[in-house]
């Protein structure tokens, strides 16, 4: 519950920031956002690439396992 609230009021707070009434931070959120798109995705891209090498991984092990247990089930 104590996060449910500690998350809608640093929900609010950012809003409050970005707005223009408020301490209109609004630009600055987006140059950040636009200086860290670039790191994200490059990151986004280095994991999603380590993630397709093992899942090639599992697939070759899977299909040894496969021909392994059919040379086994022939004897």
């Amino acid at each position: 519950m104590a996060a449910l609230i500690i998350g809608i009021i640093l929900i609010l707070f950012c809003v409050f920031a970005c707005l223009p009434m408020g301490l209109a931070w609004g630009a600055a959120v987006v140059a950040f956002l636009k200086g860290c798109a670039p790191v994200l995705a490059a990151f986004i891209g280095l994991v999603s690439v380590f993630i397709g090498i093992a899942d090639i991984k599992d697939k070759r092990e899977a299909m040894a396992e496969e021909e392994e247990a059919k040379s086994e089930e022939g004897k």
